[in-house]
């Protein structure tokens, strides 16, 4: 990574050493090293060495870093990878037919050219091994980035497909081509992909919706919330299958990449291909066999961030002007924690058993009750009839007074009821009216700023002091003219960068005083 794209020999023969100790780990590592090394290059030696080496070798890892290292030697090369791409996908080892496919999406990224997706198109469907098809349909996502809005329909059958390595590879050519635009047609097909019988095909479709929807809002994109809840879901779930859970753990860190300040765009603001973009979404798509390869998407990732700058090169306080409503481009909202729920006390559960048992002891004890009592019953009746009487007299007069309290309490609930139903109506009301007043048709941004590209198109430079020298639709960082010199200038602090701070180191204590041993 470090000599990428520089063609330093000294570099490649070093690789080229450690390719030749035929270890399988270091021998893979260097194979696509050498193809980083020689990006683009053309280089006939190279080829001829990881050619030659890769027909000889037993190695299967050594074979497909071979296989990555032969294809970006030929990336932008177009017409001249014909040769080479046409020997590959003749071999008879499915790895070198496999280079073949990627040779193909290297040599004609971008291009779009009819030729290369006829040739994919063939192999996807006729070659015997999967993951050769798998690779054809990958390399149509790479030479259709520049038209995105053309990518579902080539690939919309082959996402039907019976073969699940073919459907993988639809969704994320789609991936692919379609990164960071939100297209509704892509979101379309990848969306039933995600409710696919196969793991590694539910995996592919959660990863290709995030590299989509990566920095789309809700009112851009409705479809955003809906993926957002299902990685949740997925993650969350003990019982789904560990390989869907990796693709939605992937597709969250996408979509949520860099603070959610960066999108992914294979080619520049100003529409050519991007290299590094390029080159680290072919080795992403490797993560099939090598989990940590999923670490080069992280090339393929462009900060969406204004910059304004001086004669100095210092940020001026300036503002600009978005012609479009906060909320169309604002931050996602932020994941709540799971809110504890309140344990609810479980009546104990009385045994059938128990219960007869009281009830017999209950019959006994009545029993010896009635044989101690020995009163007369005559006078006992007298007593009780005239105690009756008075107590009747006492409880329908309660009773009177009792529903009269609870009419007047029934009538008073209801009149708090409808008061509360009002003031919660009214509240509501003013709510939507304070929404509806509040969201302004603009928001003004200050340098430095977070601007989408969709959001590009609709920005203008509010201040009167400096005038941008490139428009300031394309974004990234842009010099500004002063038309008042020698005027002070107010600058925008620089603040210092968070994470852990250096602990200072305490002063080490005094050496002790000189000092006799003695031997007791």
């Amino acid at each position: 990574l470090a000599a990428m794209g520089t063609a330093r020999q000294d570099v490649y023969e070093q690789l080229k050493f450690n390719l030749y100790q035929d270890d399988a780990v270091t021998g893979e590592a260097a194979g696509i090293a050498m193809g980083l090394v020689m990006v683009g290059t053309k280089s006939a030696q190279a080829i001829e060495d990881m050619v030659a080496y890769a027909q000889e070798t037993q190695h299967e890892k050594i074979l497909r870093g071979l296989a990555i290292g032969i294809a970006l030697s030929m990336y932008g090369r177009l017409e001249e990878a014909d040769t080479l791409i046409e020997s590959l996908s003749r071999d008879k080892d499915p790895i070198l037919r496999r280079s073949g496919m990627y040779t193909i999406a290297m040599a004609y990224c971008g291009s779009g050219s009819n030729q290369a997706i006829r040739k994919l198109l063939h192999v996807a469907v006729s070659d015997v091994n999967d993951d050769v098809r798998r690779a054809a349909v990958e390399a149509i996502g790479f030479i259709l980035f520049r038209t995105p809005e053309q990518c579902p329909s080539v690939v919309s059958l082959l996402s039907e497909s019976y073969n699940p390595h073919v459907r993988y590879g639809a969704a994320l050519a789609l991936g692919v081509a379609c990164a960071g635009t939100g297209n509704k047609e892509a979101v379309a097909l990848i969306e039933p992909m995600t409710n696919d019988p196969v793991n590694y095909v539910r995996q592919g479709a959660m990863i290709a919706s995030a590299l989509i929807l990566i920095q789309q809002t809700e009112a851009v994109c409705p479809k955003v919330k809906t993926f957002r809840e299902l990685y949740t879901k997925v993650i969350n779930d003990k019982h789904d299958d560990v390989i869907a859970k990796f693709g939605a753990i992937l597709a969250q860190g996408i979509i949520d990449a860099g603070g959610r300040n960066v999108t992914i765009s294979l080619q520049t603001r100003n529409g050519h291909t991007h290299m590094e973009s390029v080159v680290g979404m072919l080795v992403f798509t490797q993560f099939w066999f090598w989990y940590p390869l999923s670490h080069f998407l992280s090339l393929a990732f462009t900060p969406t961030a204004m910059i304004a700058l001086n004669a100095e090169l210092q940020m001026p306080k300036v503002e600009f002007k978005s012609n479009a409503k906060p909320s169309m481009f604002a931050y996602p909202p932020l994941l709540e924690p799971p809110k504890e729920k309140e344990k609810e006390k479980v009546s104990t559960a009385v045994l059938s058993i128990t219960a007869k048992a009281k009830a017999r002891n209950k019959s006994k004890k009545g029993d010896q009750d009635a044989e101690k009592m020995e009163v007369d019953e005559v006078e006992k009746k007298d007593e009780d009839s005239e105690k009756s009487k008075e107590e009747k007299t006492k409880e329908e007069k309660s009773k009177e007074e009792k529903t009269k309290e609870e009419k007047s309490k029934e009538e008073t609930t209801k009149e708090e009821k409808t008061k509360e139903e009002k003031s919660k109506e009214e509240t509501e009301k003013e709510k939507e009216s304070k929404e509806t007043k509040e969201e302004a048709n603009f928001s003004v941004l200050q340098n430095p700023a977070r601007a989408l590209p969709a959001q590009l198109k609709v920005l203008s430079c509010m201040s009167g002091r400096y005038t941008p020298l490139k428009p300031v639709t394309t974004g990234g960082i842009i010099l500004c003219k002063d038309q008042t010199k020698g005027e002070p200038e107010e600058i925008v602090e620089t603040l210092p960068t968070g994470g852990p701070k250096a602990e200072e180191e305490e002063p080490e204590p005094p050496p002790p005083e000189p000092f006799q041993y003695t031997e007791d």
